[in-house]
């Protein structure tokens, strides 16, 4: 199975430098930045689970993507969903199946009209790593995980011909039936994440310890739970009461991804991870005018609005 990973950088690198290190057939598509840097440092992983290098990566520019590939990893930002489907079109054939590994829903409906549905699968990955300052993809915990399958639940030859493609793979890989389930329940604890500590620029243990802070993660986390179930979506108690213990902990230095991107004041998903799941909620009536996702959102779009005058200044 020929597969393109779309992008080298933490996610697509890791997992795809996986691939290679079992032995598959993987290219990644990247810009010439990044070509320039696998061409003469390679692409090297740093994790506990062993390190691996590939001196000289399958590197391929979107100006000369011609042929069409069997599996394509997508794991670019939402902010950049536009421009990497732009460079990986070409790669789109008859029989390609598309894996996004993005976070919420709204990719799958901007692939879904430009690709057709019947190319689009559900994923999911649940891992922390990032680009050093070495250029090294550095693993920084536990988790190396990934779901895919079916957004009808089938179990389809694609799916099966997936799985044994990351079998023996070092990282965990698994077929799923509920993989839009698996995905909601991501979003709703990704979303209660950032909501939180973006809007109050502080750990899970900080804001749990704060007046008034606890009861702005519960409440947050209960919307989204209950906009996934007027979309059809129930989340398990067991996913709930997971995402709730870690929301609630008041130990804690967790802060989502998001607040770490803001502090460096880069682009954010603000849409796609907050403002998505809020408009879901208002279309069903469940996020109202004391919606704690509108104020998230609020703030998240005023940090957008204020790093886009000063760029321009």
């Amino acid at each position: 199975m020929r597969t393109l990973v779309v992008g080298a950088g933490a996610i697509g690198g890791y997992f795809g430098g996986r691939l290679v290190e079992a032995g598959r057939d993987v290219t990644f598509l990247v810009r010439p930045k990044r070509a320039a840097e696998l061409a003469s440092l390679g692409l090297n992983i740093r994790s506990r689970f062993g390190d691996f290098s590939i001196p000289r990566p399958k590197a391929i520019l979107a100006e000369n993507l011609r042929e069409a590939y069997d599996l394509i990893l997508l794991s670019c930002k939402a902010f950049d969903l536009d421009n990497a489907i732009d460079s990986f079109a070409p790669a789109v054939g008859a029989a390609t199946a598309i894996l996004p590994l993005l976070n919420g829903m709204r990719h799958l409906d901007v692939l879904d009209q430009r690709f057709g549905a019947s190319h689009v699968l559900g994923g999911q990955c649940l891992i922390a790593a990032t680009l050093n300052e070495k250029r090294e993809i550095a693993h920084l915990n536990e988790n190396h995980d990934l779901s895919f399958g079916e957004r009808d639940g089938s179990l389809s030859p694609r799916v099966q011909a997936i799985s044994r493609l990351m079998e023996g793979v070092r990282f965990n890989a698994r077929a799923s039936q509920k993989i839009l389930l698996e995905m909601w329940e991501k979003w709703m604890f990704l979303a209660s994440a950032a909501s939180s500590t973006c809007l109050m620029r502080a750990s899970i243990g900080d804001i749990c310890s704060s007046p008034g802070g606890l009861d702005y993660i519960l409440g947050v986390l209960d919307e989204c739970r209950r906009i996934a179930a007027a979309e059809g979506q129930q989340v398990r108690d067991e996913s709930y009461n997971r995402a709730r213990d870690m929301l609630t902990e008041r130990a804690s230095t967790l802060t989502a991804s998001m607040l770490r991107d803001i502090e460096r004041n880069g682009p954010i998903e603000a849409d796609h991870i907050v403002g998505d799941l809020l408009q879901r909620g208002m279309r069903h009536g469940v996020s109202g005018s004391d919606s704690f996702l509108k104020v998230a959102y609020t703030h998240l779009k005023s940090y957008e609005a204020r790093r886009a005058r000063s760029s321009t200044t």
